[in-house]
């Protein structure tokens, strides 16, 4: 060292302190999760703590080892292929569709390279998102919640409750791609059952003024709600005008009920939401989505709020009331 002469231990100097920078240009980026969310975030709040949960499961937290990017169309569906065309630009590690069939169509047009988790209620095999449930190929996996046969159930559940006499509107969102099939499945399911059905649609709140003048027009008994997600950052007002104007109604999702609805039958949310999380998590330390089967969901819950039916003078039937998962009072 002390025959070491000084400009060559300047540049050893140098090259030693330069040491740090060249480690942190190498060590890899942290991996960006696009979220692609159809209504708004104050609407996804639960459902993102469930998410997150899932990541955490396989040891991904936000903010610290993985970021997520939020996409929010605001319930305007037609907004998806821009939103998902940012995330593909952004070059994110996975694309994450939790809520609509039009979501993950709109993200299987945009990318066949980019890693997609998609929630559908819809056959994904039938509309073209992957090869097969057990095999999905591709670039695309996630859950699959049947949702024409959940509503179809639903009006079974409203028969029981209201008597063949009763008159039963469903309320869609008509933007919804799975919206054909669940109008076809509830309408065969009617006519089985005897039952009047009027269809009835709603693409955003403006629209809840017009469908609740023509139940009373048409003396329609009760009210099935799909399961549209639209509906769902709206909940609090379809439930108000439901009770204002004495319709008892059944929903998709228990935040309804919990809201003061009827009643509600459907997946539990908070484990779809979960379940795409240990996806995610699973696909960002190299699985592939080629690889992972399509979940579907094996339980469903049947909440009802008796407050609520006190409010419109019915009797809920043992039979569903022994059937519940949860009785709200």
């Amino acid at each position: 060292m002390f025959g070491m002469k000084r400009r060559e231990f300047i540049t050893l100097l140098g090259s030693a302190a330069a040491w740090p920078l060249v480690a942190r240009a190498q060590q890899p980026a942290i991996p960006v999760i696009g979220f692609l969310g159809a209504a708004s975030p104050e609407s996804y709040t639960e459902r993102i703590q469930s998410f997150r949960q899932g990541l955490h499961e396989t040891g991904h937290v936000d903010g610290q080892n993985v970021t997520i990017e939020y996409r929010w169309a605001h319930d305007r569906y037609e907004r998806f292929p821009e939103l998902v065309a940012e995330l593909v630009r952004r070059n994110v590690a996975v694309i994450v569709t939790p809520a609509t069939t039009s979501a993950a169509l709109a993200a299987k047009k945009a990318t066949d390279t980019i890693p997609i988790v998609f929630n559908v209620g819809a056959d994904p095999v039938e509309v073209g998102l992957v090869a097969g449930l057990a095999h999905p190929g591709g670039n695309m996996t996630g859950m699959s919640v049947i949702q024409f046969t959940l509503t179809a159930k639903r009006l079974e559940m409203l028969y029981e409750l209201m008597g063949r006499s009763a008159a039963i509107a469903l309320l869609v969102n008509p933007t919804n791609s799975y919206t054909k099939s669940e109008t076809a499945a509830v309408q065969t399911t009617a006519r089985g059952l005897g039952l009047q059905l009027h269809v009835l649609n709603a693409t955003d709140e403006r629209d809840f003024a017009t469908v609740f003048a023509t139940l009373a027009q048409q003396r329609v008994g009760a009210l099935l709600v799909g399961a549209d997600p639209s509906f769902i950052s709206v909940r609090n007002r379809l439930v108000e005008l439901a009770a204002r104007h004495a319709i008892p109604a059944i929903y998709g999702y228990r935040e309804f009920t919990e809201g003061g609805g009827l009643m509600s039958y459907g997946t539990n949310i908070a484990v779809v939401y979960r379940q795409l999380g240990l996806y995610v998590g699973r696909i960002l330390k190299g699985e592939k989505p080629a690889d992972l089967p399509v979940m579907q969901p094996t339980t469903f819950e049947l909440v009802i709020n008796l407050k609520a039916a006190k409010a419109l003078g019915l009797e809920i039937p043992p039979t569903l009331l022994v059937r519940a998962d949860e009785v709200i009072e």
